[in-house]
C-alpha cells in the first residue's frame, strides 16, 4: 500500500510539473502577443487550481509584461471580506480577480475587465491595421516610382543599343575569271641522258682522261684500265663513253683497283635538263602527260619558270605510295644546274569564266561558307555560299552570289547582318 501511494504521489508531481511548464509557455506567449484573458490582461488558468486543491489561479500579465499594481501603489489587490459569498463590491472584485480569490462576482468582474481589455487592444489593432495600410501604400508608391525608372533605363539602353556603329570597310565586286587548282611538291635537276661507264675488264687504272666538268663526245676514250696480273703482263684497256655530254661524276683515281661493277664515270647530256619528283597517291588520277606546272628556285629568287610533265610511271612504289614523273623545262636556262632543289606547282583542274571572288572574303563558321553582300543602302547581309575550287588567291562560286555584286574583302570578321557600312577605296 506504501509503495502504490509513493507511486501515485510522484505521478502527481510529475502531472503538476508538466501543467506548470505549459502554463508558463503560454504566459510567455501572451505577453509577447500582447494579450491575455485573465483580469487586467492577466490569465486564468482553472486545471491548476484543480491540481494545487481546488481554486482557480488567475496569474496577472500586463499588456506590456510589467507585474500590475494596485491603487496605491502596492502589489496585487488583497481579497475583501466577503468576496467568498460573492457579495463584495466591483472594486473588491477586481482585487480579488487578480489576487486569485473565489467567487461568481468577481469572475463577472474579471470578464468585464477582459472584454474591456480586448476592446482596448481592439482599437489598437484597428490603429496597427490602419498604419500598417498606410506603409503599404507608401511601398507601393515606392515601388511604382522605382518601376518607372527602370522602365526609363531600359528603354535608354534601347535607344543606344538601336544606333548601331557604321563600320569601315573595302568590297570587290564578283566577276567571271578563270581559277586552277594545283597541288606544291618537290623534286631535283637532274639530266634528261645519263649513264655511268663501266670497264670491261676488272684491274687498276692506269690512266683518266678526263675530269669533272669536262666535255666528252661519243665513243670517245675516257680511261685506261690494266688488267695484268702478277706474272701476267697484258695491254692496257680502254673505257669508252657511249654518249656525248659532261663528265658529271668522277669518283675513282688513277691507281684504283676496279671491278666490272665499278663506274669510273657518270656522263649526262646537261643541254637537257628535267625535274624528278614523285606524286602522293591520292593526286595520282589527275596527272597525266603534258600538264602544266610552274617551277621555283631558291638559289634563283622571284623568278617562275615553265614546264610540262614528260614522262609519268606507270606504276605506284608500294613502299612509298608515290607515283614517279618528270617534268621538262619549257626555255632552257643556263643558271638552272643539276642538282638544284625544285619547288613545283602542279595545275590539276582549271575552269574559266565562272564566278570568282578573293579568298579572304570567304568566312568559315561552323562548317559554312559565309560572305556579307552591300546592298544598295550601304548595309550588310549575311549570306551562305557554296565554294568550288580553291587557288592561292581566289575562289569559286558555285552558289550564293551573282557576278557583278559587291562582298566586303576587308573588315568583315567584325561585322554582324544588317550593320551599316561606309565603303573606303
Amino acid at each position: 500500500m506504501r509503495r502504490k501511494k509513493r507511486r501515485n504521489n510522484a505521478a502527481k508531481v510529475i502531472i503538476f510539473v508538466i501543467i506548470l511548464f505549459l502554463g508558463l509557455t503560454l504566459i510567455v506567449y501572451m505577453q509577447r502577443t500582447g494579450g491575455g484573458g485573465a483580469p487586467g490582461g492577466g490569465l486564468s488558468i482553472p486545471f491548476l487550481g484543480a491540481a494545487t486543491g481546488g481554486n482557480q489561479i488567475d496569474i496577472p500579465v500586463s499588456p506590456g509584461g510589467e507585474r500590475p499594481t494596485s491603487a496605491d501603489g502596492s502589489g496585487g489587490g488583497a481579497p475583501q471580506p466577503g468576496a467568498a459569498d460573492g457579495s463584495g463590491s466591483s472594486d473588491s472584485g477586481r482585487g480579488s480577480g487578480r489576487g486569485g480569490g473565489a467567487g461568481s462576482a468577481e469572475r463577472n468582474a474579471g470578464s468585464g475587465e477582459r472584454n474591456a481589455g480586448s476592446g482596448e487592444r481592439g482599437g489598437r489593432g484597428e490603429r496597427g491595421n490602419a498604419a500598417a495600410g498606410e506603409r503599404n501604400a507608401g511601398s507601393s508608391n515606392r515601388t511604382q516610382t522605382g518601376g518607372n525608372a527602370a522602365a526609363g533605363a531600359q528603354t535608354g539602353n534601347n535607344a543606344a543599343g538601336a544606333a548601331r556603329n557604321i563600320a569601315v570597310v573595302r568590297v570587290t565586286p564578283v566577276v567571271l575569271g578563270s581559277i586552277e587548282n594545283s597541288i606544291i611538291v618537290n623534286g631535283d635537276v637532274i639530266a634528261s641522258r645519263q649513264v655511268s661507264l663501266y670497264p670491261q675488264l676488272a684491274g687498276k687504272i692506269a690512266a683518266l682522261q678526263k675530269r669533272v666538268g669536262d666535255a666528252v663526245s661519243t665513243s670517245e676514250v675516257v680511261a685506261y684500265i690494266d688488267p695484268s696480273k702478277p706474272g701476267e703482263v697484258f695491254a692496257n684497256s680502254p673505257l669508252r663513253s657511249t654518249i656525248g655530254g659532261t663528265v658529271i661524276q668522277a669518283p675513282f683515281n688513277v691507281g684504283d683497283t676496279v671491278s666490272t661493277q665499278s663506274a669510273i664515270y657518270i656522263v649526262g647530256d646537261l643541254t637537257s635538263l628535267v625535274i624528278e619528283t614523285y606524286i602522293p597517291e591520292r593526286f595520282t588520277g589527275s596527272i597525266k602527260k603534258g600538264l602544266a606546272a610552274e617551277i621555283y628556285f631558291d638559289s634563283i629568287p622571284d623568278e617562275t619558270f615553265a614546264g610540262l610533265v614528260r614522262e609519268v610511271s606507270p606504276i605506284i612504289d608500294p613502299a612509298s605510295r608515290t607515283m614517279r614523273i618528270q617534268i621538262q623545262f619549257v626555255h632552257q636556262d643556263p643558271r638552272i644546274r643539276s642538282g638544284m632543289f625544285a619547288t613545283i606547282s602542279l595545275v590539276i583542274n582549271t575552269k574559266r569564266g565562272v564566278p570568282v571572288i578573293p579568298r579572304n572574303t570567304v568566312i568559315n563558321t561552323y562548317g559554312r561558307w559565309i560572305v556579307f553582300v552591300v546592298d544598295d543602302k550601304n548595309t550588310a547581309q549575311r549570306r551562305e555560299v557554296a565554294t568550288g575550287l580553291e587557288s592561292d588567291t581566289e575562289v569559286e562560286i558555285v552558289s550564293g552570289l551573282q557576278p557583278g555584286e559587291k562582298v566586303v574583302s576587308a573588315g568583315q570578321n567584325f561585322l554582324s547582318d544588317g550593320d551599316p557600312l561606309r565603303i573606303t577605296e
